[in-house]
Formats: C-alpha cells, structure tokens, sequence
C-alpha cells in the first residue's frame, strides 16, 4: 500500500486518498506490477439474464430491416385483405381508417418501446464500464511512461557522472604523466 501511496504522490501529484476510486486503483496496479486491461466483452456475455437476452434479441429484430419489410408487408396485407374483402362482399372487418390496426400498431408499440428501452440501458452500461476501463489503461500507460522517463533520466544523470569522473580521473592521469615527464633539453 504504500508503493501506491508514492505512485500517488509521485506521478499523480495527490495523496492516495484524495484520488477517485478509478485512480486509486490504477496507482495500486502500477505500485505491483500488475496488468489493468481485461476483456470486458467476455464478462459481459458471461453474466446476462433471461430477460437480459430477451431484451437484447427484440431490440436486434426490432432494429432490423427484416424487421421493417416484415412490417411492411403486414401492413400492406392487413390494407389489402380490407380492401378485398370491401370489393367482395362489401364489408371488411377492420373498415377505414382501420382502427382495429391501429390498436394492435399501438399495443405492439407499447410493448416494444420499453423492451428497446431496456436493451439500450443495458448497452449504455456496457458503454459505461468500457469508458471507466479505458480510462484506468490509459491513465496506467500514462503513469507507466512517466516512470519510464524518470528512469531513463536517473540513467542518464548517472552516466553524465560517470563520464565526468572518468574524465577527471584521464586529467589527473595525464597531470601526473607530464609531471614525471623530464623537460625538454634547451635549444
């Protein structure tokens, strides 16, 4: 905990518990090492109910061209049959402006629409989860990088002293070497 607790105060610039659950959780993840990313999609097939999935296939059909010729066509029948029906025997059982159509367009709509409705808070879930897990990647990628950098500067500055001590080291060498060199004869 208390690597995570540096990781915070370090690359976040805040305390550990000043961050948001998401944050504090990332710090821990970069303080042991440990992979963030996960498959979402498989946790979420994993866990769906009954009525989950239900939903989710009527607001796949529901959302289908199949869907709309299917429609179409039923609503095309239902005027035809009327007007055929109108032409042979001069009565229909669902006159105009069909109005037996229009209770089952309308029971049908309301049956739908909250079906729909749910399959997309279910999807505005799953689109929820995903944002935070991208988030707690990225801002682990992020963390990573700058540790990264920190270390690439902690090598750099050690091999700028090792360089300038090596080269202090040849000055002195050299220093000593034409001290004991003998003077060069006059003339």
């Amino acid at each position: 905990m208390r690597a995570a607790r540096d990781i915070a105060d370090q690359l976040l610039g805040q305390g550990y518990d000043q961050l948001g659950p998401h944050a504090q959780k990332v710090a821990r993840h970069v303080a042991h090492r440990q992979p963030i990313a996960r498959n979402l999609a498989q946790e979420m097939q994993a866990t769906p109910t009954r009525g989950q999935r239900a939903a989710d296939a009527v607001a796949a059909f529901g959302g289908s061209w199949t869907f709309v010729s299917l429609f179409g066509a039923t609503l095309l029948g239902w005027i035809g049959l009327n007007a055929a029906l109108l032409l042979a025997r001069g009565a229909t059982f669902d006159p105009y402006p069909f109005i037996l159509l229009n209770l089952v367009l309308s029971m049908l709509a309301a049956i739908q629409a909250p079906v729909i409705l749910m399959s997309q808070n279910r999807q505005a879930q799953k689109d929820r989860l995903s944002a935070e897990h991208d988030y707690e990647v990225n801002l682990k990628a992020e963390l990573e990088i700058m540790l990264l950098h920190q270390k690439m500067d902690s090598l750099r500055d050690t091999q700028w002293r090792e360089l300038i001590d090596l080269q202090h080291r040849q000055i002195d060498m050299l220093t000593a070497a034409q001290a004991t060199r003998p003077a060069p004869p006059p003339g």
